[in-house]
């Protein structure tokens, strides 16, 4: 059975960024991807989690635990979100072990249901420990979007220049042109 299309407006940000955009803003509504598993289905599927993950109720439970702790981090602080994030990570752990092709890690999980949730939040350590200035949510205040600034100097501000981009210069100059 094909896995649906993802509605989301913005896809494609590392795994621990991508679980944050299951929630996003249409036309001043919240969405919520994970609101089933049938979302569930559908970002395992755009992660390339699916094969080795079901989309069910504990997979689900554990990967919204997972964007809360997420969120506390990225939105709130780390000091405040540290102990959400390490509950996570306390479902699993690297396995690093040595193959005919070197030196392997491999992440190990006593309860597989984890796993999802465990890979997002391991994924959020990978990006603190490469470029934490680079952890950005959109500038746009109706966007509840976050993206991994990948731009070369590092100034990107808007999740999509196409859309939230362009709505905030469309308001500065609605804004200029009111005062003239």
């Amino acid at each position: 059975m094909p896995t649906a299309r993802d509605p989301r407006p913005l896809t494609g940000e590392p795994l621990a960024l991508d679980l944050l955009n299951t929630r996003w803003n249409r036309d001043g509504a919240p969405q919520d991807l994970l609101d089933g598993t049938d979302g569930l289905a559908v970002w395992l599927a755009d992660n390339g989690l699916d094969g080795e993950h079901p989309a069910d109720e504990h997979v689900l439970r554990h990967l919204r635990q997972a964007r809360e702790a997420l969120g506390a981090a990225v939105d709130g602080s780390l000091e405040e979100g540290a102990p959400l994030v390490d509950a996570v990570l306390a479902h699993g752990r690297i396995r690093a072990r040595l193959t005919g092709e070197g030196a392997f890690e491999e992440p190990e999980f006593a309860d597989a249901s984890w796993a999802p949730a465990w890979l997002a939040a391991r994924d959020y350590l990978d990006l603190l420990d490469r470029a934490p200035d680079r952890i950005r949510r959109c500038a746009h205040e109706a966007c509840v979007l976050h993206f991994f600034d990948t731009s070369r100097n590092g100034t990107r501000r808007w999740c999509s220049m196409a859309s939230c981009g362009n709505r905030a210069k469309a308001s500065r100059h609605y804004a200029r042109s009111k005062e003239s």
